[in-house]
């Protein structure tokens, strides 16, 4: 009557499942820093520029971040405008806001741990200094490099806030008054280290300024063996400086071990000072001595300054 149907072969040759899709959208693997213990990562970022961490490095990975925001990243930092300055920025615009944010993010970033701070080129003080003494009661060593716009009364009223500081460098900058020197010597007690060098330095034909330049060779001298009686080290390059003065330096600083007099003039060592010097200190520089790495840095500054 009715044929029998015939089995299906499904059951013998199974439809074969559908590849799975293409994994377009599969993340990449981490990269192989991302493995490194922390301690290591810091090490490794620390050898950066403050600049380049802050606005390159930390933005790498979460990682980056969380170490570049740890306070001891930022116990020894070394800001130089230069470093933020833009080759097509006529106006300098881009490259203060640039550096303006680099140097608050490192102040902010340290949390009151900076104990060394160097600042290089600035052409402004807008506030820098009491920012960043209001927040580093722990600095120990503080270098300031040319730094053009120095406001008188921000830094006399910073300087008075780094009770701890331990060494001070003020390398080719504007002038000190006397009492700058006696404010430095007053208001930072345990200073051992001092370097002292002005933006630049002339020898004037005019009698008044004559006598006035022979009378603060002499009384920075008195205010530095006054204020400072606890130096070790201290470094006075190409001033006038007068055998009065520095026999007040030799006698208020009885533990001064080092003293660099390099291209200074108006000095006269030939007799019993000159005697003194090479007995009570162990590591002397006169003034005729090679100022190779010191005419360097001059050099450098009146480039920057003239154009040149």
């Amino acid at each position: 009557m009715f044929s029998k149907r015939r089995k299906s072969n499904r059951a013998e040759y199974p439809i074969p499942a559908p590849a799975p899709a293409p994994a377009s959208s599969t993340a990449p693997p981490p990269p192989p820093w991302i493995e490194l213990p922390e301690d290591l990562t810091a090490n490794i970022l620390q050898r950066l520029d403050a600049e380049e961490i802050i606005m390159s490095a930390m933005l790498v990975c979460s990682t980056w971040w969380r170490v570049c925001k740890n306070p001891s990243m930022w116990r020894v930092i070394d800001l130089d405008y230069r470093r933020c300055q833009h080759p097509d920025d006529f106006d300098d615009i881009l490259s203060a806001v640039d550096f303006g944010i680099v140097w608050r993010s490192a102040m902010d970033r340290s949390q009151g741990q900076l104990v060394e701070l160097k600042l290089t080129y600035l052409e402004s003080e807008d506030g820098i200094l009491n920012y960043i003494a209001e927040r580093s009661s722990q600095l120990r060593c503080l270098t300031l490099e040319r730094y053009f716009g120095r406001d008188h009364v921000a830094w006399t009223d910073a300087i008075k806030k780094f009770t701890q500081l331990e060494e001070l460098h003020y390398i080719m900058m504007p002038e000190f008054d006397i009492k700058d020197f006696e404010t430095i010597g007053t208001s930072c007690p345990m200073l051992k280290s001092f370097t002292y060098n002005e933006s630049w330095c002339e020898q004037s034909e005019e009698e008044d300024d004559i006598d006035d330049g022979v009378r603060f060779s002499i009384q920075y001298g008195v205010a530095i063996g006054k204020t400072m009686p606890n130096l070790r080290h201290l470094r006075i390059w190409a001033l006038e400086t007068r055998n009065e003065g520095l026999e007040a330096i030799l006698n208020g600083c009885p533990h001064l071990e080092s003293l660099d007099l390099r291209r200074c003039y108006g000095l006269d060592l030939e007799g019993d000072l000159g005697k003194r010097c090479c007995e009570q200190i162990k590591h002397l520089k006169l003034p005729s001595d090679c100022a190779s790495d010191l005419e360097v840095r001059l050099k450098s500054f009146e480039d920057i300054f003239w154009g040149f």
